[in-house]
């Protein structure tokens, strides 16, 4: 799937091939209109397996773009690359650092793919000129009129996502990797749900959380580079099949959740919903359904880290992500033990949770044995990120589903909301080799390696 903007209205046209010197195949494509901010795609089909694809983009009036990309092999090995939050609390586009130059060194790592775990944009978060940081040096920033306040019109939700197209390394890693989009709260506005209430944010002129966020839905539809259905409208959750060794599940932990709460709910119902149950079926017939090897749930918030969203009318604390706290399943976590049960019962080998989202590195391995819910699987879930934000953490894991802290790196203890220029910025990598070993690497933001595990899969 090929994803182009032009800079004014043209027709999308490709010549590819399998040789940088022969780019002997032409594919007519959409035309790019001001309906949908000049950007279009195009799918190739019919591309061989296991090659370099080289292609250039002409859009007219002397717009062309080159690049090139790898199509899924027949047997592996495959590698592949997952972080996110990108441009988060005001870390901008910075030249005198050297721009977003984390996107260099996973460029560098020449993946099959990029999974892009949300927050591609911090559509909340303005970009100042420069920050002042503890240490007394500036973080200086490319700004743009679109960033520099809350996206409330279509227009500035796409500025948020035309701002990261101005880093060179953004977009030159964008015409060599394929990209897997999903999204979280900043390409809206802060731990939002449907229900989110802005009526005290005196930076919102727009109150109506639903026509926002429907600006937000399609400006992110617009930009990235994902299927478009014949309606126009496009689900976020998907399945992406890659061949025998892998299938990648993309949820969505935003459209169907209902609000933020205290989270501690004894049944299910509308408060309680997370993934929603269409959404929970559609997961478990596919993960029942896959042939693959590995399985891989992509996640845009992991599982057992406690994630705060302030107070409730009562003073009871609320929560953003499935974790409540230590215990027995409750609020939100009954949905994903059903989940998890169903995992066991139909024996689903080799399901692995890659996140993203607390802009820090982890390795957590969830044990029934030391869980308070043991109606499950044994598995891993590794979390990567910030890519070009502001470093937090460490969370606190809650016992429910028996999470073991097997890694982490994040800020020294007392510190937090650190600069990209402190070094860390993470993601990750796996490597499925053609034998089945799964090799998941977390590296930093030069692309070194700081932690490793090699899982062998589970056969029938």
């Amino acid at each position: 799937m090929l994803w182009a903007r032009s800079a004014r209205p043209a027709e999308m046209e490709v010549r590819w091939g399998t040789s940088e010197t022969n780019l002997s195949r032409r594919v007519k494509g959409p035309a790019l209109t001001a309906a949908t901010d000049f950007t279009g795609r195009l799918e190739l089909k019919g591309l061989p397996a296991g090659q370099h694809i080289f292609y250039e983009a002409s859009l007219g009036a002397g717009q062309s773009l080159r690049g090139r990309f790898q199509t899924p092999p027949d047997r592996g090995p495959i590698r592949f690359l997952w972080s996110g939050d990108t441009a988060g609390q005001g870390y901008g586009i910075n030249p005198d650092w050297g721009g977003m130059k984390i996107y260099e060194a996973m460029r560098r790592r020449e993946p099959h793919f990029f999974l892009h775990s949300g927050d591609t944009i911090y559509a909340d978060g303005p970009i100042p000129p420069e920050i002042r940081l503890p240490n007394g040096a500036l973080w200086k920033n490319i700004v743009t009129a679109a960033k520099s306040k809350v996206a409330e019109t279509l227009d500035e939700f796409r500025g948020n996502h035309k701002y990261n197209l101005l880093d060179e390394h953004v977009r030159r890693f964008a015409s060599e990797v394929a990209q897997i989009w999903q999204w979280d709260d900043h390409e809206f506005t802060n731990n939002w749900s449907p229900s989110k209430d802005l009526t005290a944010d005196a930076r919102y002129k727009e109150k109506d959380i639903g026509v926002l966020s429907a600006r937000a839905r399609q400006a992110f539809i617009e930009y990235a580079p994902m299927r478009i259905t014949a309606a126009g409208r496009q689900r976020i959750y998907r399945h992406i099949p890659y061949g025998p060794l892998l299938d990648v599940f993309v949820i969505d932990l935003r459209s169907y959740r209902g609000p933020n709460t205290f989270n501690r709910q004894t049944q299910q119902g509308p408060e309680t919903a997370f993934l929603g149950q269409p959404q929970i079926r559609w997961l478990q017939q596919g993960l029942k359904s896959s042939r693959a090897l590995w399985k891989v749930i992509a996640s845009d918030m992991p599982i057992g880290l406690l994630v705060g969203d302030g107070s409730d009318a009562q003073g009871r604390p609320r929560f953003e992500a499935f974790a409540n706290g230590d215990g027995p399943p409750l609020g939100r976590e009954l949905e994903l033990a059903g989940l998890l049960r169903s995992i066991r019962d139909n024996r689903i080998r080799n399901t692995v949770w890659l996140t993203a989202d607390v802009h820090y590195t982890a390795a957590h391995f969830y044990d029934p044995a030391k869980a308070q819910f043991n109606d499950f699987l044994p598995f891993w879930e590794f979390v990567s990120g910030p890519l070009n934000a502001g470093t937090f953490g460490p969370g606190q894991l809650d016992n429910t589903f028996g999470p073991q802290v097997m890694f982490q790196k994040a800020p020294p203890a007392g510190e937090s909301n650190l600069a990209p220029s402190a070094g860390l910025q993470f993601f990750g990598e796996v490597e499925i080799e053609s034998g089945g070993t799964m090799n998941v690497i977390l590296r930093d933001l030069a692309g070194g390696a700081i932690y490793s595990k090699a899982l062998q899969p589970e056969r029938a």
